[in-house]
C-alpha cells in the first residue's frame, strides 16, 4: 500500500531513528526523488536543498549512475575485498586522478565514519603515536574513534576511544580569539593549536584531523593562512594531516576537494591523508574511503595492515563511483557549483541577509552555504529552537526541504542545481523568513 500514512505507521511500528527520542517523532515521508526535487505519495513536490544529508550532489536518480549500479548488478553484485575486481580498480583510479600525484592507493569503507577511523589506524602505526588532534566545531562519525574525534555534543555520551585531544578552530564569527578580522583569527587560532601541540608533547600526536571545511558545526570558511599554517605546525612535528572531505568534497565547494580551492589554500598543502563518502556517488550505494599519500601506502608493503570490512570496495558502490565521476566531468557538474554558488547563489543570500535582520551572518563557497541566525546582530546571540522549528515549518509549507542545525539553516542543494531552482528557492527563503521574522 503506497501512502504516506501507511509509509508512516511501518516507520513508527518498526523503525529506530538515529540522533532522535523516538516517541514524538513524525519522519518526513518521501516516495521518489529526480535532479532537485524529492515527492510524497500525495503528490506533493520540494525543493530538496538539503541534498537530505548533504551528500546528493550529482542529483536524485541520475540515469547514468542508476544504470550503471543496475548493469554492475547483473555483471558481479558482489565480491570480498581479497580478490581484485575491475571496477573497484576503476573507481580507486578515478578518484586518484582528482586527488593528484602525491597520493598512490585508496582504502575503501562502507562510509565516512570508518574512513576516518582507518585514517587514524593508518596514522597511528606508521607514526608510532597515538593522540588525534580534532577541532571542537567538528563532526566525523559516529563509530568508535571517528564519534570521539568529533567535537560536537554527540562525543560526549559516547567517550570510548583513547587518545583524543580537541582545540578550538578559526571561527571568525564566533570567534574565541578575541579576533577582529578574518586574518587575526587566523594567527591566532594557529597560536592556539601551536600551544595545545605543545602543551600535549608533539612527539605524542600522531596526526591532525581537520574538515576540509567544517560542514555540520556551520560552513566555517577556513581564514586566510590557516592550511599553510597547519601543515607547516605538522611537518614542524612530524604530525600527519588528515584531511576529512567526506561532505566538503566531490563537487560541494565548487572543487574536488575543498583543500584545492585556490583562494582556501593558495599555496597548495596536500593532506597527507583524506578521507571520502558522500558526494563520491551521491550515497546511491555506501561507501567511503581513505585517499592515501604514496609514503604511508609504501609503509605497508611490508607489514600487515590491521583493518579491513567485508564490503570494502563494493562492486555496486565501485561502480556508481566510476558513473559518477565520468557523469560530473562529462557534464560539468563541479563547475556548475562553482557558478551557481559565485553567480546566483551566494549573491542571493546576500541579499536575503540584507532584507532580514535575523540572518546575521552568510558563509560558503559552491552550493555549500549556512545562514548564522540570531535575535540581534549586535550581539549575534543565536535564535532558540523554537525559531528555527518555525522556519522550517513555513519552508516545507512552501515545497521546500530543508537541512538546519542548531540556529543555522544550511543551504546545500545537489551541484547539478539550475539557476531557475535556486531563484524559485530564494524567493522561498524571504517568504519564509518574513513569516517568521517579520
Amino acid at each position: 500500500m503506497s501512502t504516506n500514512q501507511h509509509t508512516l505507521d511501518l516507520d513508527r511500528a518498526h523503525v529506530f531513528h538515529s540522533w532522535s527520542a523516538q516517541g514524538a517523532l513524525t519522519p518526513f515521508v518521501i516516495a521518489g526523488a529526480s535532479g532537485t526535487e524529492v515527492w510524497d505519495y500525495e503528490g506533493r513536490r520540494y525543493l530538496d536543498f538539503s541534498s537530505q544529508l548533504v551528500n546528493v550532489n550529482i542529483g536524485h536518480a541520475h540515469p547514468k549512475v542508476v544504470a550503471a549500479i543496475q548493469e554492475q548488478a547483473a555483471i558481479l553484485p558482489t565480491v570480498a575485498p581479497a580478490h581484485a575486481n575491475l571496477v573497484r580498480g576503476e573507481a580507486a583510479a578515478r578518484i586518484l586522478a582528482k586527488a593528484g600525484a602525491e597520493f598512490g592507493k585508496v582504502f575503501f569503507t562502507n562510509g565516512g565514519a570508518d574512513a576516518n577511523e582507518n585514517a587514524i589506524r593508518m596514522a597511528r602505526i606508521t607514526t608510532g603515536r597515538d593522540k588525534i588532534l580534532s577541532t571542537y566545531r567538528s563532526y566525523h562519525g559516529n563509530t568508535g574513534a571517528a564519534v570521539v574525534a568529533t567535537g560536537d555534543w554527540r562525543r560526549v555520551p559516547n567517550e570510548f576511544a583513547r587518545g583524543h585531544v580537541h582545540f578550538f578552530g578559526p571561527f571568525p564569527y564566533r570567534s574565541e580569539f578575541w579576533a577582529t578580522t578574518p586574518e587575526e583569527e587566523g594567527v591566532r587560532a594557529l597560536r592556539h593549536l601551536e600551544r595545545v601541540i605543545q602543551s600535549e608533547g608533539a612527539e605524542s600526536i600522531a596526526a591532525l584531523l581537520l574538515e576540509g571545511i567544517p560542514g555540520t558545526a556551520g560552513v566555517i570558511m577556513p581564514p586566510p593562512g590557516w592550511y599553510a599554517g597547519v601543515r607547516e605546525l605538522c611537518d614542524r612535528h612530524g604530525i600527519l594531516l588528515i584531511i576529512d572531505e567526506v561532505m566538503s568534497g566531490f563537487g560541494r565547494t565548487g572543487d574536488w576537494f575543498a583543500w584545492q580551492n585556490p583562494e582556501l589554500n593558495p599555496d597548495g598543502i596536500v593532506p597527507d591523508l583524506v578521507t571520502f563518502a558522500k558526494g563520491v556517488n551521491s550515497g546511491y550505494v555506501p561507501v567511503g574511503g581513505v585517499i592515501i599519500s604514496e609514503s604511508i601506502a609504501n609503509a605497508f608493503d611490508d607489514q600487515v595492515f590491521p583493518g579491513g570490512l567485508t564490503y570494502s570496495g563494493h562492486p555496486l558502490a565501485a561502480a556508481s563511483i566510476v558513473a559518477s565521476v565520468d557523469a560530473m566531468e562529462e557534464e560539468g557538474i563541479v563547475d556548475n557549483a562553482a557558478a551557481i554558488g559565485r553567480e546566483v547563489l551566494g549573491p542571493g543570500l546576500h541579499a536575503l541577509a540584507e532584507s532580514h535582520a535575523m540572518i546575521g551572518e552568510v558563509r560558503g563557497v559552491g552550493v555549500f552555504w549556512a545562514l548564522d541566525l540570531v535575535t540581534d546582530r549586535a550581539s549575534r546571540t543565536p535564535v532558540p529552537a523554537a525559531t528555527i522549528g518555525a522556519l522550517k515549518k513555513e519552508l516545507m509549507d512552501r515545497g521546500y526541504l530543508p537541512f538546519t542545525a542548531d540556529n543555522r539553516l544550511h543551504v546545500v542543494p545537489p551541484c547539478t542545481v539550475s539557476p531557475e531552482e535556486v531563484l524559485r528557492a530564494l524567493a522561498i527563503l524571504d517568504e519564509a523568513f518574513t513569516a517568521v521574522g517579520g
